[in-house]
C-alpha cells in the first residue's frame, strides 16, 4: 500500500509563515515584499495598483508563484484553506501560551545584574563566546525588550537568545508591575531604563522591542516624552496602536481604560509628532485574539516612519515566540534598507 501523503496541516506548522511589508503613506505607492522564509518566492514588483494586487498574500501564509500572464488573485486552487490555517494557528497559539507560562517563573527576577556583565570577557581570562554574526554598527546598539500585560521578561528569553546569536550583545529586558502602572508611568520607567542603559554601555541610541502593551509604552515614550533622541528603532509585536475592543470589558483598572479605542492616551498619540526620527516597525497578525479588530495593531500616523508587517495565522502570544517572527525581528534590526518614509512636517 502506498504511503499516505502528508497533509497541509503539518506543512503549515513546520514552515515559517511569510510576512508582508507595507510602508504607510498616503502619497507613496504600496510596496510589499515577501519574507525570504516563505514557501514560494515572489519577486518584488514595481509600484502600481495592479502589481500590489499581485503581491497580495493569498491563503493564510502561502503565496502562489507569479507566472507571466496569470493573476494569482483569481486562482481557485490554494495550497492551504483559510480554515486549515486558522486551526493550525490556534494550535500554535496554544503551544505558545504553554511556553509562556513555563517561562513566566524565570522572568520574575530582575535583569539588571546580568545585563551589564554579559558583553565583557569572563573573569578567568578566557575569550567570550563569539556570536554567529558580527556587525560593528548594529551589534553595538543596545536592545531593550518591554513585555506586555499579564506577562514578564520571561516571554523574551527566546528572542533575546536569538538577538545575541545575531550579534546584538547588549540585550536588556525591562521588568515592571503592570498592575501598579499605566501607559504614562510605564513610559517613565522605560525612559529611566533607556538612560541607564546608554550610560552603562556608552551608546547614544538604543533599539526598543515591545510586545502588546509594551509596544504602546515604547511608542508613548518616543512620541510624547522626547524618546526619539535616544531610540533608533521601535518594533512592536501585536501592540494596540488603535485600541482594542477587548478592553471594553467593565474592568476598573486604568490600563484597561487606556487601551479602549478613543481613549485619552490614544488621542494623545494621534496628535502630530513633527520631526520624529525614530523608525517604527509594527508586526500585526490576522489571528490576534486580543487585538479586536486585528487591524488595530497596525500603526498609522502621518508624521512617523512606519513599516507595518502582516503576519499570517499566528495568535497574540505567539508573536514574540514564533521562529519566523523572531528571525524577521533580527533581520529588521540588521537591515538598514527597509522601506523608510520621511517624516511629514
Amino acid at each position: 500500500m502506498p504511503r499516505a501523503r502528508v497533509g497541509p496541516v503539518r506543512s503549515v506548522v513546520a514552515r515559517a509563515w511569510p510576512l508582508t511589508y507595507r510602508s504607510e503613506s498616503d502619497s507613496s505607492p504600496c510596496r510589499r515584499r515577501e519574507s525570504p522564509h516563505a514557501s514560494f518566492r515572489t519577486p518584488q514588483y514595481a509600484s502600481g495598483t495592479n502589481n500590489a494586487e499581485r503581491c497580495r498574500p493569498l491563503c493564510c501564509g502561502y503565496r502562489v508563484p507569479a507566472l507571466a500572464g496569470l493573476d494569482p488573485s483569481r486562482m481557485s486552487l490554494f495550497p492551504v484553506s483559510a480554515l486549515t490555517a486558522a486551526v493550525c494557528g490556534a494550535a500554535v497559539e496554544a503551544v505558545a501560551i504553554i511556553t509562556a507560562l513555563a517561562l513566566y517563573p524565570s522572568g520574575m527576577r530582575d535583569d539588571r545584574e546580568t545585563a551589564e556583565a554579559r558583553p565583557g570577557p569572563p573573569s578567568d581570562g578566557t575569550p567570550p563566546v563569539r556570536p554567529l554574526r558580527e556587525k560593528a554598527v548594529t551589534g553595538g546598539t543596545p536592545v531593550l525588550l518591554v513585555h506586555g500585560m499579564c506577562s514578564n521578561r520571561g516571554i523574551f528569553h527566546i528572542l533575546r537568545w536569538k538577538l545575541q546569536r545575531e550579534g546584538f550583545l547588549q540585550v536588556t529586558m525591562l521588568n515592571y508591575n503592570w498592575l501598579a502602572t499605566d501607559v504614562r508611568s510605564a513610559a517613565q520607567l522605560l525612559a529611566e531604563e533607556v538612560e541607564r542603559l546608554c550610560d552603562s554601555t556608552g551608546q547614544e541610541r538604543v533599539h526598543v522591542i515591545g510586545h502588546s502593551f509594551g509596544g504602546l509604552v515604547a511608542r508613548y515614550y518616543v512620541q510624547r516624552m522626547g524618546g526619539d533622541a535616544r531610540v533608533h528603532t521601535v518594533i512592536t509585536l501585536g501592540a494596540p496602536h488603535q485600541g482594542t475592543l477587548a478592553a471594553m470589558l467593565p474592568l476598573p483598572h486604568p490600563v484597561i481604560r487606556q487601551l479602549r479605542p478613543g481613549s485619552d492616551v490614544l488621542a494623545e498619540l494621534a496628535e502630530p509628532a513633527p520631526g520624529c526620527g525614530t523608525r517604527f516597525v509594527a508586526f500585526h497578525s490576522d489571528l490576534d485574539e486580543l487585538i479586536i479588530p486585528a487591524s488595530n495593531a497596525r500603526l498609522v500616523h502621518p508624521n512617523l516612519q512606519v513599516t507595518n508587517v502582516a503576519v499570517r495565522a499566528l495568535g497574540h502570544v505567539s508573536l514574540p515566540l514564533h521562529p519566523s517572527v523572531v528571525r524577521e525581528v533580527c533581520r529588521v534590526l540588521h537591515d538598514e534598507h527597509l522601506p523608510k518614509l520621511p517624516a511629514v512636517a
